[in-house]
């Protein structure tokens, strides 16, 4: 029976020669991913059903979301981590100083590969098919199960092809790709499915694009997004990693939900509008609108904290000054790209044009610490979600867009992009 890449991956994890859509299997995980949110309320459930995890090397704690720590609460979470690591003899536990935003720094790290199956109590997990992994966000209950026993069981999701043609414009990235995507969808246009990518364009995307539009599946409603394997996604497994990796992928007579041809060359710089991803306008039509004054910028996040979201953004910035009036954070998302921004010069830049250089977080992203937002304040950011009340007060609007636009918009003070400089 014919197969798509996610029911191929699903299915040998499940044991079984074929699945189909909507058929509830048990399939055998190679990575239970927690933070500092998920991992202190799957503990308790994970102390009930055993005493050991399945696997020290395949078991995944990273600290993020509220490190450094703001207040108390959110040291006692990352105490508990840190208690629960060292008790189970963790490989993979990451404190500060070495920590980075997960998404991030799995890959960078090389605990994720294309054909594996990971679960992650975040919902951003579905970054890591880009690497042609089946990954995906669970909550706490789940993933205390997946500790505890190493499987956990799923519902069969159907899929939607996205045939990429073309090649990007300059100062076009894959977060203008994903937003067009979704834009055009709708946030639940893939409600429990697979958001899968192929065709001739995936060649000319970077990594770095396709984790993030990978990242941004579940803003679709994707129960996950894949990328097929290509001689890029093997030399980024070849550099950071000494896993050995499964590639899968479509048949040609594979059944999908919906087809859709996306043509790279014609998309334009998209943000999304309060209050959802999927309210995107092009630049275009933004500059048919009266200028949106802005109040803050945040450049990070696990959907645009890697190198070349900081190349870009630096590049666009050098030789300017924030607006008066516009307060920007940057936030390299591991400790690596830090370091990197460091030696390439790009901290340089970012701070003498006016913008605060900040240790590895999610912060900001969802409302925090390090760029909580006040009553009636607008802001453009590069994170994955701009629902009410996200980044700070109910009142505060959220504007969603690429490093680009985000450096452009902070020079002009207005939500704007490059050609506007």
């Amino acid at each position: 029976m014919a197969m798509t890449m996610t029911q191929k991956i699903l299915a040998a994890h499940a044991g079984l020669k074929e699945v189909t859509a909507g058929q509830l299997i048990e399939a055998k995980l190679d990575i239970v991913m927690a933070n500092d949110i998920t991992g202190p309320m799957a503990k308790p459930i994970f102390e009930e059903m055993g005493s050991k995890v399945f696997d020290k090397d395949k078991v995944v704690i990273v600290p993020d979301h509220f490190t450094p720590a703001k207040d108390i609460k959110s040291a006692e979470n990352a105490k508990a981590m840190k208690e629960f690591a060292c008790e189970q003899c963790l490989t993979h536990y990451y404190e500060i100083g070495r920590v980075g935003i997960e998404h991030a720094l799995l890959p960078e790290k090389g605990i994720v590969v294309a054909g594996e199956c990971i679960i992650g109590a975040d919902s951003h997990t579905c970054t890591y098919g880009a690497l042609g992994a089946f990954s995906t966000g669970v909550g706490s209950t789940d993933i205390a199960a997946g500790m505890a026993i190493g499987e956990l069981w799923f519902k069969v999701p159907s899929a939607i092809k996205f045939n990429l043609v073309g090649k990007l414009s300059p100062h076009v990235s894959g977060k203008d790709v994903i937003l067009h995507i979704i834009g055009m969808i709708g946030v639940d246009g893939a409600l429990y499915k697979s958001m899968e990518f192929v065709g001739e364009g995936v060649s000319s995307l970077t990594m770095d694009d396709r984790f993030t539009i990978c990242n941004m599946a579940i803003e679709a409603g994707g129960k996950n997004g894949i990328f097929i394997v290509d001689d890029l996604a093997r030399a980024y497994m070849q550099e950071h990693s000494v896993k050995t990796y499964t590639e899968y992928t479509p048949d040609e007579d594979a059944v999908y939900d919906e087809e859709y041809t996306i043509d790279l060359s014609a998309i334009r710089p998209t943000i999304a509008f309060p209050h959802l991803p999927g309210n995107a306008k092009t630049i275009d039509e933004v500059r048919a609108m009266e200028p949106i004054k802005i109040d803050q910028v945040v450049i990070g996040s696990c959907t645009n904290g890697r190198m070349n979201d900081m190349r870009e953004a630096a590049a666009i910035l050098k030789g300017h000054k924030v607006a008066d009036h516009v307060r920007v954070m940057v936030i390299p998302a591991t400790q690596k790209i830090y370091l990197q921004c460091i030696t390439e010069g790009l901290a340089e830049i970012f701070i003498e044009s006016g913008c605060t250089f900040n240790t590895p977080s999610c912060g900001p992203c969802m409302g925090g610490h390090m760029g909580v937002l006040a009553a009636g304040e607008k802001c453009v950011s590069t994170t994955n979600r701009n629902f009410v009340g996200r980044m700070g007060h109910v009142d505060s609007k959220v504007y969603l867009a690429s490093p680009a636009v985000a450096a452009a918009s902070a020079i002009k003070g207005v939500i704007a992009c490059v050609e506007d400089i």
